[in-house]
């Protein structure tokens, strides 16, 4: 007899679980039908020859995805590598790689390359982590509209929007903090679920994230920790009894967090910080100490606008990293007054608040590791904060309706049932009116740029035709440098199968290119890659410099691609320029192959003198309108100079 009672429980526990994977698949299709929508112009043209750019950032993912698939399928270390910047290398785990997402994509890659795996990163990174927050927010709320309006605010908001368009997949595939807060929501409230398991749990979350991104790691575990010490100095005032109950519980989990994540890390976590090609201290070198948020941009809309400053990055219009808008701020703020009860509501205000803050004051500007967090990157923090208070907002708006509508009247039991139907649809539209009301200039902002503005990859003919057939263990310098271009040559090289290495790099390892014995040598091979005849001149010393930085990096044979049609980021900005120098600099003359300007042998001794600085003027002189025949002249002046 006892048992009768439970089966109707148990059977609404089933449906439940049905309606809610249900819930889930509808979430999951809306926001892919979204995201293919921003990207609509990648999947209607062939997204394994078209990008956001071929340049950028995006040029730096689509290598670090190539190398991945190329480092596994030939027995390679996938986080290491000398295929750039010869002969240091790079640390793939000490940069932005994103390993865990190329290794997962490497199939994509091996089977349609690297502009495809980068499409495909790209398009279902704000999906998965709109899913994340949408599974988070289904623990606080019963009404699925609500977690599915926070899941899109987070998945979608201006800071994805400008990191999508800039590449970066360690800020779009931001899935795995809304899970962290999910065990810890178990383990320091709910404590249902066995506590090591939980505590192993959120220990390999952290450390996927590692493989993920380390900014957004550092960012989640110093937020986390704010949260906690909160949390308990909170619980410790209003209820400690209830906290030294629950603490042995939150205790044991953390502890299981903390040995997981240690254990597993602890290798990985040395090869990127005291590993080959490692960094220490700024990595940056102060160069992003400015890009902190603006505090009127959190309330002002801007006009979408192309970058005349990021030539070199994405080619479409940019919008605010960090606009929310006064309208939302101004339904949070209301929402805090109405529900004032609520300390969910205070504790996610007062992330959203410290977050914004630290953004732009960014008080860890002399730590170690914190130092090298980009400040403005703090506002996912802020977005993830009114995600969850919108969320919350929706669903207090809906049972404040409805327990308006119903009353208190006296009704009878078939009227109440009536009447409990009806009502449960009566608080829908207004929770709908705050959301509208809070995203619609969000919405208005982020439309300016979407679709999103793409472009196919075309690799220089000669990257096409030779570079495939080119010896073993040759060593290329690329012009344009990737230290002062748009990193194009990543792509030529990933998209093209590895079939050489090279001398430099664009991201973190420009410390290294711009440092010590490299400054001068690679300085001088930058302006020769960017500067204008016109203002730039090259010394005996300049050309000393080159040549020695060319001996130290090792290189074998220089390329400068002269292709008529190639966009402005993959050439370099006078090529008579960059011609002469590097001429003066190996003591020989090039030869034209395949529209590129080829220097072999550059490992050779040289035995040419140093041309004079007045015979370089001269050699130069007029070179800037780069009519035909202006290369081959400026070369053989330069080159009958130095004897």
């Amino acid at each position: 007899m006892t048992a009768l009672p439970e089966q109707p429980t148990q059977e609404a526990d089933h449906c439940d679980r049905i309606r809610g994977r249900r819930h889930w698949y509808l979430a999951a299709a809306a926001y892919l039908v979204l995201s293919l929508f921003l990207w609509w112009n990648v999947w209607k043209a062939h997204p394994t020859t078209t990008a956001i750019c071929g340049c950028g950032d995006s040029a730096k993912f689509t290598w670090f995805f190539g190398w991945v698939a190329h480092a596994l399928s030939h027995g390679l270390n996938p986080f290491y590598s000398t295929y750039l910047y010869h002969p240091h290398g790079v640390n793939l785990l000490a940069d932005t790689s994103s390993s865990a997402v190329g290794i997962v994509l490497a199939p994509v890659t091996w089977a349609f390359g690297p502009i495809a795996s980068l499409n495909v990163a790209l398009t279902l990174s704000p999906v998965l982590s709109a899913l994340s927050m949408f599974l988070l927010l289904r623990r606080w709320t019963r009404w699925t509209p609500a977690a599915f309006i926070g899941g899109l605010l987070y998945g979608f908001s201006p800071f994805a929007i400008v990191s999508l368009t800039s590449g970066w997949v360690d800020f779009t595939l931001v899935a795995i903090p809304p899970l962290c807060v999910l065990c810890l929501d178990e383990l320091l409230f709910r404590q249902r679920w066995r506590p090591i398991a939980t505590g192993v749990g959120l220990g390999l979350l952290v450390v996927i994230q590692f493989f993920i991104g380390t900014e957004v790691l550092l960012m989640t575990v110093g937020f986390a920790a704010f949260g906690i010490v909160v949390i308990i100095a909170f619980a410790a005032l209003r209820d400690p009894e209830r906290l030294r109950s629950s603490a042995r519980y939150s205790a044991t989990g953390l502890s299981a967090a903390a040995i997981t994540s240690v254990l597993l890390l602890a290798y990985p976590a040395w090869f990127a910080l005291r590993g080959p090609a490692s960094f220490s201290g700024p990595v940056w070198g102060g160069y992003f100490e400015g890009e902190s948020s603006i505090l009127r941009y959190f309330v002002l809309p801007t006009a979408a606008h192309v970058s005349a400053t990021n030539p070199v990055g994405y080619q479409g219009p940019y919008i605010s990293v960090q606009y929310v808008g006064i309208p939302c701020l101004l339904v949070l703020l209301a929402s805090l007054i109405a529900w004032r009860h609520d300390l969910r509501l205070w504790f996610f205000a007062l992330l959203a608040i410290v977050s914004a803050l630290v953004s732009y004051v960014h008080p860890f500007g002399g730590l170690p590791l914190l130092q090298n967090i980009i400040p403005y990157r703090f506002v996912l923090v802020t977005f993830f904060a009114i995600a969850v208070l919108l969320c919350l907002v929706m669903e207090h708006t809906r049972e404040a309706i409805r327990s308006w509508r119903q009353g208190s009247g006296t009704q009878s039991a078939a009227t109440r049932g009536v009447s409990r139907i009806r009502h449960s649809w009566t608080g829908t539209p207004a929770a709908v009116v705050v959301a509208f009301v809070a995203l619609l200039p969000l919405v208005l902002e982020i439309g300016q740029t979407v679709p999103f503005s793409t472009q196919p990859i075309v690799l220089p003919n000669w990257f096409q035709t030779v570079a495939p057939h080119l010896e073993p263990d040759q060593v290329l310098l690329v012009l344009p440098v990737q230290y002062t271009a748009g990193e194009s040559p990543m792509v030529w090289q990933s998209v093209g199968g590895f079939h050489f290495q090279m001398t430099e790099e664009g991201g973190p390892a420009e410390v290294y290119v711009g440092s010590g014995r490299f400054r001068r040598g690679a300085a001088i091979i930058g302006l020769a890659s960017s500067g204008i005849p016109y203002f730039v001149h090259f010394t005996t010393a300049d050309v000393a410099a080159a040549r020695s930085i060319l001996r130290i990096w090792g290189v074998t044979k220089v390329v400068l691609p002269d292709q008529p049609g190639l966009p402005a980021y993959d050439r370099v900005g006078s090529v008579p320029l960059a011609a002469a120098l590097v001429t003066a600099a190996t003591g020989q003359l090039p030869t034209k192959q395949a529209d590129a300007w080829i220097w072999n042998d550059v490992d050779q001794p040289i035995h040419a003198a140093l041309p004079s600085t007045a015979s370089l003027v001269g050699c130069v002189a007029g070179s800037g309108q780069e009519l035909p025949g202006t290369v081959e002249r400026v070369v053989r002046c330069v080159h009958s100079s130095s004897g």
